[in-house]
């Protein structure tokens, strides 16, 4: 036998024996509706070497399934099913092949339900809603399904912005790290309500402080924590900045310490802040521009939390309502809500930048990704 028969041969058995690539779930929440392709969830999968994703499967036939959040255990997801009347929120359970068995809905509280979360025991989900400015708890049963919801809390005033800030509009609901409180981003009033969480009751009452202010006009819309919990970052989407805050853990506090623009000085155009997050690393934030089309990085100083401008990725972007981070803070995938389609980056991990990749698929008006994280 030759030796280049004898290579082709261990080739071919190497490339036969190899394991199969690692991967992970992942879920696009969408809107349905109108001239959208979308029928509700999609499932796809994550190629955690190489940031390729399968082709998207429909996963749970919903209305506006907007936003979405996995619970703790890996076993159930729950959405929002976001519209202009009274709101719902589903809850689901995950099938081994990655489809979605619907287990039954509960009413959200309000009007235009927006943003979803879990506490981190699992015993709670809270519903932000938009329309009518009020948030929502609702007990989870061990069976995953959706207990009636106990706690309610409406908000009220107004804010500067003649045509967005009329009344109040809860536009997310974050957790702190150990569960105690509830950080509600209001964009019509420019706060950051603050609640204290009773996971076994299921009710949130008033915290004090009570609130973090933002700047007139700012419009806070999401919130994310750095790892560690020393600093949570908002992102505002009237005016475009990403508001710093430093956040003490036993009261609650969070005290603004820095405002940087996620737009360009010489952008001249109508763009809107929509997501922020910060890299599992802790080093680097993120933040979305619609109109400018773009994911704004920022390299975090490790000891004060502040921010310092890094670039505008733009390459494949369009309208990118929601982008997320895979847990190994390899890759950012976007969902660009303007062109029904979900671009993937490779993130540099000394720089925080976003490379471009090959890899896209196509998904109906994404709204929301979410990570499928097993035990």
């Amino acid at each position: 036998m030759s030796f280049r028969v004898f290579a082709g041969m261990l080739i071919a058995a190497i490339v036969l024996t190899r394991a199969p690539a690692e991967t992970m779930g992942v879920y696009f929440g969408t809107y349905t509706g109108g001239d959208s392709p979308s029928r509700g969830i999609y499932q796809a999968t994550l190629d955690v070497e190489t940031g390729a994703l399968s082709q998207p499967v429909l996963a749970a036939e919903a209305t506006n399934p907007s936003f979405l959040e996995i619970h703790p255990n890996g076993r159930y997801l729950y959405t929002v099913s976001e519209s202009g009347g009274a709101g719902s929120v589903g809850a689901y359970a995950i099938e081994p092949d990655g489809g979605l068995r619907l287990l039954n809905r509960q009413p959200s509280g309000g009007s235009g339900p927006c943003h979803v979360n879990i506490d981190p025991k699992g015993t709670t989900v809270l519903v932000a809603n938009y329309g009518s400015g009020s948030v929502c708890a609702i007990p989870i049963q061990p069976d995953g399904r959706l207990a009636d919801p106990t706690g309610f809390v409406q908000h009220a005033g107004s804010g500067p912005h003649s045509a967005r800030q009329k009344g109040p509009h809860a536009h997310s609901v974050n957790l702190s790290g150990d569960g105690r409180f509830v950080f509600v981003a209001d964009l019509g009033i420019d706060k950051i309500m603050i609640y204290r969480l009773d996971a076994a009751k299921g009710t949130m009452v008033a915290n004090d402080p009570a609130f973090a202010s933002l700047k007139g006009g700012a419009g806070p819309r999401h919130l994310a924590f750095a790892p560690g919990g020393r600093h949570a970052y908002v992102i505002n989407e009237l005016d475009c900045t990403i508001t710093v805050f430093a956040y003490e853990p036993t009261s609650g506090a969070l005290t603004s310490i820095q405002a940087v623009p996620t737009l360009p000085d010489d952008f001249r155009g109508s763009s809107t802040c929509a997501e922020v997050r910060v890299h599992p690393s802790g080093l680097f934030v993120y933040g979305s521009n619609r109109g400018h089309d773009s994911i704004a990085v920022y390299r975090v100083d490790p000891s004060t939390g502040m921010l310092t401008f890094i670039e505008h990725a733009t390459a494949g972007i369009k309208t990118p309502r929601n982008f997320n981070i895979d847990p190994a803070g390899r890759f950012c995938l976007v969902a660009n809500q303007g062109s029904d389609s979900v671009v993937v980056f490779r993130i540099d991990p000394s720089t925080g930048r976003l490379d471009p990749t090959d890899h896209r698929i196509t998904v109906g008006r994404p709204v929301c990704i979410r990570f499928l994280k097993r035990p």
